[in-house]
C-alpha cells in the first residue's frame, strides 16, 4: 500500500483497518453518502490530493496536507492525539539515548533501593506516562513510593485534577510540585518520614536504637530531582541546571537528623520502543538534545499546539506573525526560519522549542490519564 503523508509519497506496510475512514464532505449542504477511498495509489503518477486519512480517534484528523483552522474547536481527543504521534513519528529517525553513565548508574541503584525505606519517584507533570521507567516497579519491588510530578505550574487545574484522581484510584500517593519555587517540597520531606515511621519501631522493638530514613529520589533525566532536594534543604546541594545529564553519580544529602536523601542521575532504558513518548521526552527538554532533530521535533510541536484548545493555531501566528495557512509543521518552521531567522531552520525550531518549555504558551500538558 502507498499512502501521501507529510507531502510526500512513501511506502507503507499494514495500516490497522480501524485507522483508515472515509473522507466526508464538511458541506452540510450536501446529503449524499461518503464514498470509500481507494487502497492504492501509484508512486509514478500520484493523485493531486491524499486519497488515504489516517487517524487514530472516532472523528477525521486533520494531516499536514489538510487545513487544521478548525483543529481548535473541539475538545481533546487525546486517544486520537496519540495515534496521530505514532503515524507521525514512524517516518523519523528513532530517538535514543544512553550515555555511559546511565548504565553505571542504573547498576549502583539497583544495589542502593535495597537500603531504602521509601522511594521518591519524580516524573514530569506533562508527560506522566512517558517519564516513566518501564523497570521502575520491577526495581522497587513492595517498597513504600511516593510520586512527585514535578513543574505542576506548567499544567492546567484540569490536567491536575485528572491526574491527582487517576493516581488515587491506584492508591498511589502522589505530590504536586514546583522545584524552581520550593512548592510541595515539605510536603514530600513529611510524606517520606511519615511512610517510613515504622522502620524504627520495628529497630526499637529488637532494641536497636533509631535511624534517620533513607530515601531514594529517582526518575527522568532533568525532571527535576536535584531541584527539589536543593528546595528541601534550602541549600544547594546537588548540581542543577534545566539540562539533562548534569547528575553523574550517586550522592547522599542529610535533611536534618531523621533524613537521608539520595540524589541519583536521571535513568532511561537502554533502548525507548515506544517513540511518541520519545518525541514528548524531546519536546520536554527531558532527553539529550543529540539524540534527536531538533526541527523534527518543533514541527511536530507545532502540530500538536495546533490541535490543543488551550493553545490553537491562533495562538501561533499571533506570536510569531507567521500565517500557518493550514499547511504542516514542518512549513511552518520553515516559514518561520524565513522570516525572523534569515532562513536557518534549526534556529526557529530551537525558539519554538524553547518557547514551550519556558511555558510561553501558557498551561500545556501533552499527556491525560488513560481512560
Amino acid at each position: 500500500m502507498t499512502v501521501q503523508l507529510s507531502g510526500l509519497w512513501l511506502s507503507s506496510p499494514k495500516i490497522p483497518t480501524h485507522f483508515i475512514q472515509y473522507r466526508t464532505s464538511t458541506n452540510p449542504n450536501l446529503s449524499s453518502p461518503p464514498t470509500p477511498l481507494s487502497a492504492t495509489a501509484s508512486l509514478s503518477s500520484p493523485p493531486p490530493s491524499p486519497t488515504i486519512q489516517i487517524v487514530g480517534g472516532k472523528t477525521p484528523s486533520w494531516r499536514e496536507n489538510e487545513n487544521i483552522n478548525g483543529a481548535v474547536e473541539h475538545e481533546v481527543d487525546w486517544a486520537e492525539m496519540d495515534a496521530d504521534l505514532y503515524f507521525w513519528t514512524r517516518q523519523l529517525r528513532p530517538v535514543q539515548w544512553y550515555p555511559g553513565h546511565i548504565a553505571k548508574t542504573e547498576k549502583e541503584l539497583k544495589e542502593q533501593l535495597k537500603l531504602m525505606d521509601v522511594v521518591i519517584e519524580v516524573r514530569d507533570a506533562r508527560i506522566p506516562l512517558s517519564t516513566t521507567h518501564p523497570q521502575m516497579d520491577l526495581w522497587l519491588g513492595n517498597r513504600k513510593r511516593i510520586l512527585v510530578l514535578n513543574r505542576e505550574d506548567m499544567i492546567s487545574a484540569a490536567d491536575r485534577n485528572a491526574w491527582a484522581m487517576y493516581f488515587s484510584r491506584q492508591g498511589t500517593k502522589v505530590v504536586f510540585s514546583n522545584g524552581q519555587l520550593g512548592m510541595g517540597t515539605m510536603k514530600v520531606g513529611r510524606l517520606a518520614k511519615s511512610l517510613a515511621a515504622g522502620v524504627n519501631v520495628k529497630r526499637r522493638a529488637k532494641g536497636l536504637l533509631p535511624r534517620a530514613v533513607r530515601a531514594g529520589i529517582v526518575g527522568y533525566p532533568n525532571v527535576g530531582k536535584s531541584s527539589l532536594i536543593n528546595r528541601l534543604l534550602k541549600r544547594r546541594m546537588c548540581p542543577a541546571a534545566p539540562r539533562p545529564g548534569v547528575t553523574r553519580e550517586l550522592k547522599w544529602v542529610h535533611f536534618g537528623k531523621d533524613l537521608e536523601l539520595l540524589d541519583s542521575p536521571g535513568i532511561l532504558p537502554m533502548r525507548i520502543s515506544d517513540q511518541a513518548a520519545a518525541i514528548k521526552l524531546a519536546i520536554c527538554d527531558d532527553i539529550g538534545e543529540r539524540s534527536y532533530n531538533v526541527p523534527d521535533v518543533a514541527a511536530i510541536l507545532v502540530q500538536i499546539l495546533a490541535k490543543l484548545p488551550a493553545v490553537g493555531m491562533k495562538a501561533l501566528q499571533n506570536r510569531y506573525k507567521v500565517d500557518m495557512d493550514g499547511q504542516s509543521g514542518k512549513i511552518f518552521i520553515e516559514k518561520l526560519a524565513f522570516c525572523l531567522f534569515n532562513g536557518d531552520v534549526h534556529q526557529a525550531a530551537f525558539r519554538v522549542l524553547s518557547d514551550f518549555r519556558k511555558g510561553k504558551f501558557g498551561w500545556v500538558a501533552l499527556e491525560r490519564p488513560p481512560r
